[in-house]
């Protein structure tokens, strides 16, 4: 007996000393990001941004009182390496988010992984659409909120009637080439004035291409090239350019994977008055940006810049610690519930909002390049809800999108039915 009442009262000594230990378990958060290779230009501040907004929320008490704990991991611009790291950060390192990934084939080698172990996922970059997970939150721009208005802005204000549309040789440039040759049909271009060109990843010889570029206004008609080049891709594409003696007068490049950080490492004498496509610049005008901007600065330097991805970080870490407050748990399927119709300030002075198809409601920005490497904001909209499946492509107009009430990312309005398998582009 005396036996049996010590060791129950070792046992609930022990339970007593367990309890709160266990509460305060910090809350893990995955970083994936390449770190090394190609898109390390562009990756590596996203690393950073998710550490000082880790940071800063630990410093305001962490959330429901648990302290975060960031786990980098290093994909190596590999893309089979998405997949290996996203399984190791989920099973061996036990996340509880993950916030991660830039081009759409990492985000795509890691989707099966996050959908198989139920894993969950903030992608923060703009990306071509035809895809929505329950696994992953897609706080980049779609196709709506970036390339169809760029689009219209070369139609509409430049004039442009023979379009270049180059892009770096994945889905991402693949697909959104696919929908903008399409819309741009719709509109009335031709197809022999639109010139279709792909490089890989890391590709400096643009002479060439350059030239070829040159040539397609020989007829005397406006040229504009869209820009899908990704990565450190763009230093050589854009050095050609001005070697070539080539001018936005000339022939205006609207770029979509081309901000702030990218633009750090060139002279960009030569390229002001080119254009980029995003939700956010750096000269935004509003007082939580210069708030943001001098925290970064304070934090990573003053030589920094921020940029468009690093935003879409911020908008989805603040949802994700909304989400989790509410739902008093880190259980993916709880938050991904406290997910829908979350609102959180955005730095162009709006407010960002999560639709139940997993994108955010989100302005669409075209800025100019100045000589300073930043952007002179000449075209602003209000708030445009994303769209996961393109309105341009007959196969993806009668789909839908909806997990709070259909449970489906992938719905036929057609037939009324769930699809469950996901496109192929």
């Amino acid at each position: 007996m005396t036996f049996t009442k010590t060791a129950l009262a070792a046992s609930l000594a022990f339970s007593a000393l367990a309890a709160p230990a266990f509460a305060e378990d910090p809350i893990k958060v995955g970083v994936l990001h390449s770190l090394s290779g190609t898109m390390a230009i562009s990756e590596t501040t996203l690393k950073d941004t998710m550490l000082m907004l880790i940071e800063e929320q630990n410093k305001a008490g962490g959330i429901n009182g648990r302290m975060l704990e960031a786990v980098v991991v290093d994909p190596a611009s590999d893309w089979p390496l998405f997949a290996e790291k996203a399984r190791e950060l989920l099973t061996v390192e036990d996340v509880d988010v993950i916030f991660g990934s830039w081009t759409s084939v990492s985000r795509k080698s890691a989707l099966p992984v996050l959908e198989e172990l139920n894993g969950l996922m903030f992608y923060p970059v703009q990306y071509e659409g035809e895809e929505s997970s329950k696994n992953v939150f897609y706080t980049g721009a779609a196709p709506n909120q970036q390339a169809i208005p760029a689009t219209d802005y070369f139609l509409d204000e430049l004039g442009v009637e023979k379009f270049a549309l180059l892009g770096t040789d994945y889905v991402y440039p693949r697909t959104t080439n696919n929908i903008l040759e399409s819309y741009l049909q719709q509109k009335g271009i031709a197809a022999e004035d639109i010139f279709v060109n792909y490089t890989p990843f890391g590709h400096s010889d643009w002479s060439k291409i350059v030239a070829d570029v040159v040539a397609l206004g020989a007829d005397g008609k406006k040229v504009g090239v869209i820009s899908t080049i990704n990565g450190d891709a763009n230093i050589g594409f854009y050095k050609e350019l001005a070697a070539a003696g080539v001018s936005a007068d000339d022939i205006p490049v609207v770029a979509f994977s081309v901000g702030e950080e990218e633009l750090s490492g060139l002279d960009t004498t030569n390229l002001v008055g080119h254009l980029a496509a995003w939700n956010y610049f750096q000269s935004a005008d509003s007082e939580l940006n210069d708030e943001f901007i001098a925290k970064w600065k304070a934090f990573a330097g003053e030589d920094r810049v921020t940029n468009d991805p690093m935003e879409a970080h911020v908008i989805g870490f603040n949802m994700y610690v909304k989400a989790v407050e509410a739902a008093g748990t880190t259980d993916v399927d709880a938050v991904r519930e406290a997910m829908y119709g979350l609102e959180v300030p955005n730095l162009t002075g709006g407010t960002a909002v999560m639709l139940p198809n997993h994108h955010l409601a989100k302005p669409v920005l075209i800025g100019e390049i100045q000589d300073d490497g930043q952007f002179d904001i000449i075209s602003q909209t209000t708030e445009v809800p994303g769209d996961a499946w393109t309105d341009f492509l007959p196969e993806s107009a009668v789909l839908k999108s909806d997990w709070k009430e259909l449970g489906c990312g992938m719905y036929n309005t057609d037939t009324n039915t769930c699809v469950q398998i996901q496109s192929n582009y």
